[in-house]
C-alpha cells in the first residue's frame, strides 16, 4: 500500500514537471522575439528555424500546449485527490484542492512563465524540439478543437480567418514608441526608425517646400541680373519662369552656371541660360514620399517639381528634403533646431505659420495632427473654422496659440505655450 502511495506521489510530481514544461513553452514561444528568430534561423541555426515554423502556425502549437497541459493538471489533481482520501477521508478532497491550487500556481504557473520571460529566445529554442513531436501528435485533436471553435464563433457572426492581424509597419512603429518610453531608444533613434516607416505613408506634398517660400526667377530678366541674384541666393538649383510663375521653363544649377561663367572668362552677358538650364521635372502632389525617394535614384536627380491636378505648381522637393524626414536636423540640443522655431524665456515659442507640422513634432516631441494640415497655420484655419485675426488666442491640442502676424488671409506667425508649462510658471 505504502508502495503504491510513493508512487502515486511520485507521479504526481512528475505531472507537475511536466506542467512546469508546458507552461513555460507557452510563454516563451509566443514572447519570442520572431525577428530575433528570423535572424538567427538565416544565419543557419535549426532550433531558431524550428520555433519560426512553429509560431507560424499558432493556432495549432497554443491548441496542443493547453491540450496537453490541461490534461497532466486534471491528472496531477485526480491522484492528489485519491492519495489524501486514502490518507485523511472524505476531508481529503478540500485538501487535495487547496494542495493542487497552490502547487499548480506557483510550480506550473507563476514559475516557468517567469523564468520563460526572463529568456524567451533561449527558452523558446530549447523546448522547441520537444514541442515539435507534443504538435505533431495532437495535430488530429487540436485540429479538431478548433474546427468547433470556429464554428461556434461562426453561429455568434465572427469570423476567425478574417481576424485583422497588426501590420509589420504597425508593429515595428508600436515596439519603437514603447522602447522609447522605456529609455532604450533615444529620440534621435525613434524620430529616424518612425521617419522610414512614415514614406509610404507621406505623399510629397507633405514634406515640399511651399511656393510661398520658392525661389523661382523670371527668365526674361536681364541676364547679369539672372545669374547675379542666382549666385546671391543660398540655393544649388533655381526655377526659371517665362510670363506667370506656374510656367517653369527651367532650372539653373549653381554649378552649371559657374562653369559657364569659367568657359567666357567671367562675362555673364555672354552666358545662355536657357542652354544650361534643366528640363523642369514635374511630379504630382498625390506621389507618395517612398515613390518619390526611389524615382530620385533612378534618374539620379536631387530636384523637381510638385504640381496639382489643375497642373499648377504648388511648390518643390528635392532628395534632401526626403532624406531630411529620415535624419532630421542637425542641431545642438539646446538651440532650435529648425529655422522658423524660436523658444521664448517664459517656455512659449515664436513659430512661423509655414512650418510643417511633423517638423514641429519631431522637433518638441509633440503630437499634433497632420491629417487635415500640414502646416501649423493650416492647423489653426482648421481648428478655429475661421481665418483669425493677429491677437485673437485658441486653445486645443494643450496648447494656447496666439496668432501674431497674419499677410492678407496667411497666417505668418505664431506664439504656441504649452499648457502645462504656463500651469507650472504660474
Amino acid at each position: 500500500m505504502e508502495m503504491v502511495l510513493w508512487l502515486s506521489v511520485g507521479a504526481i510530481v512528475l505531472l507537475l514537471g511536466i506542467s512546469f514544461f508546458f507552461s513555460g513553452s507557452e510563454t516563451a514561444l509566443t514572447a519570442a522575439s520572431r525577428a530575433r528568430m528570423h535572424q538567427l534561423a538565416k544565419s543557419g541555426n535549426k532550433r531558431a528555424g524550428l520555433v519560426e515554423r512553429l509560431t507560424a502556425e499558432r493556432e495549432r502549437l497554443i491548441g496542443a500546449i493547453l491540450l496537453g497541459n490541461n490534461v497532466v493538471n486534471i491528472l496531477a489533481s485526480t491522484l492528489a485527490a485519491s492519495v489524501l482520501i486514502q490518507i485523511f477521508g472524505e476531508a481529503g478532497i478540500a485538501y487535495a484542492t487547496i494542495a493542487m491550487t497552490a502547487a499548480v500556481v506557483v510550480f506550473s504557473e507563476v514559475l516557468p512563465k517567469t523564468l520563460a520571460l526572463m529568456r524567451p529566445d533561449s527558452f523558446s529554442m530549447v523546448v522547441a524540439p520537444v514541442i515539435r513531436v507534443i504538435v505533431f501528435l495532437f495535430a488530429p485533436i487540436t485540429g479538431a478543437v478548433q474546427l468547433l471553435v470556429n464554428s461556434i464563433l461562426k453561429a455568434f457572426g465572427l469570423d476567425a480567418d478574417k481576424a485583422s492581424a497588426v501590420s509589420g509597419h504597425e508593429e515595428l512603429r508600436g515596439t519603437v514608441d514603447f522602447l522609447h518610453s522605456e529609455g532604450e531608444v533615444v529620440k534621435d533613434d525613434r524620430d529616424m526608425l518612425g521617419g522610414i516607416l512614415d514614406l509610404r505613408e507621406l505623399e510629397v506634398s507633405d514634406v515640399m517646400v511651399h511656393r510661398t517660400r520658392m525661389l523661382s526667377l523670371d527668365a526674361d530678366l536681364p541676364t547679369s541680373e539672372l545669374i547675379s541674384a542666382i549666385l546671391e541666393s543660398p540655393f544649388t538649383r533655381v526655377p526659371l519662369y517665362r510670363g506667370k510663375q506656374d510656367n517653369i521653363v527651367g532650372v539653373v544649377h549653381a554649378k552649371d552656371l559657374l562653369r559657364a561663367l569659367h568657359k567666357v572668362g567671367g562675362d555673364p552677358e555672354k552666358v545662355n541660360l536657357s542652354k544650361i538650364a534643366l528640363k523642369p521635372w514635374f511630379v504630382p502632389d498625390t506621389t507618395s514620399v517612398q515613390a518619390q525617394l526611389n524615382a530620385f535614384l533612378k534618374r539620379k536627380l536631387h530636384f523637381a517639381l510638385v504640381i496639382d491636378e489643375y497642373g499648377e505648381v504648388q511648390g518643390l522637393i528635392t532628395l534632401e528634403d526626403i532624406l531630411e524626414e529620415i535624419v532630421g536636423e542637425i542641431a545642438d540640443e539646446h538651440d532650435a533646431v529648425i529655422e522658423g522655431l524660436t523658444k521664448q524665456a517664459d517656455g512659449s515659442y515664436i513659430v512661423d505659420g509655414a512650418l510643417p507640422i511633423r517638423d514641429i513634432n519631431r522637433t518638441l516631441d509633440w503630437n499634433l495632427p497632420d491629417e487635415e494640415a500640414t502646416t501649423i497655420a493650416g492647423l489653426v484655419i482648421h481648428e478655429a473654422k475661421l481665418i483669425p485675426e493677429p491677437g485673437q488666442q485658441f486653445t486645443f491640442h494643450g496648447l494656447r496659440i496666439k496668432v501674431l502676424r497674419k499677410t492678407h488671409n496667411r497666417i505668418t506667425q505664431l506664439r504656441i505655450t504649452p499648457i502645462e508649462q504656463k500651469t507650472k510658471l504660474g
